[in-house]
């Protein structure tokens, strides 16, 4: 188990110091290309709520993806983090909607300004969108590591629900092998600028 959290951890920072060197327009380009995909997606068009995320930093943009899904008459449930890292959910309902939080020693956030819904919410939802830095063809992601994702899945998987699950990623994040553990749980699909893939 400490091998695996170790080469989670090398593995992680490679990952975040390839994502450095990308610039604001190739995430951008990438969330273009991620909604243009999105209209095709069964999982996602098929959906009455989609939970999803804002992106931060140099993640493949989702403003065009939820722009997207919110015209289509998708349901869209962003994340509120909460302080012990946690998500609370509220309903997106165009830019307007969002406003930034900024957290010592945190990125700068951007979340739904509506009521909160509470940590139960997510299990309303037909699809996650998950954010994540790899992924392999097992379907095993490499998130961030702060875990806010993990109590998702879990409580997803303690109340027996089922949404697809599918991590936003660049082309080169689709890699052959990453490290899991015993709370690690496969995603369904990865979607990259390229295309979808699904795993299983």
């Amino acid at each position: 188990m400490a091998n695996e959290e170790t080469s989670k951890r090398t593995l992680r920072a490679g990952l975040l110091s390839m994502r450095k060197r990308l610039t604001a327009e190739d995430a951008q380009e990438a969330g273009v290309a991620l909604a243009s995909l999105a209209r095709g997606v069964p999982e996602l068009v098929g959906a009455s709520t989609v939970a999803a995320y804002v992106s931060v930093g140099r993640e493949p943009s989702t403003r065009a993806l939820l722009d997207t899904l919110h015209s289509l008459g998708v349901r869209v449930l962003l994340p509120v983090l909460l302080p012990d890292n946690d998500l609370d959910w509220a309903p997106y309902e165009g830019p307007a909607s969002l406003a930034p939080v900024g957290r010592e020693g945190r990125l700068t956030l951007l979340e739904p300004t509506g009521k909160r819904l509470g940590p139960d919410a997510v299990l309303a939802a037909e699809a996650v969108l998950l954010p994540g830095l790899a992924v392999d063809g097992r379907g095993m992601r490499l998130g961030r590591g702060g875990g806010s994702y993990d109590r998702a899945l879990a409580r997803l998987a303690a109340a027996g629900a089922e949404p697809a699950l599918l991590v936003l990623l660049y082309d080169h994040e689709v890699i052959d092998h990453v490290p899991a553990q015993a709370h690690d749980r496969p995603v369904h699909a990865a979607l990259t600028p390229s295309g979808v893939r699904h795993f299983g």
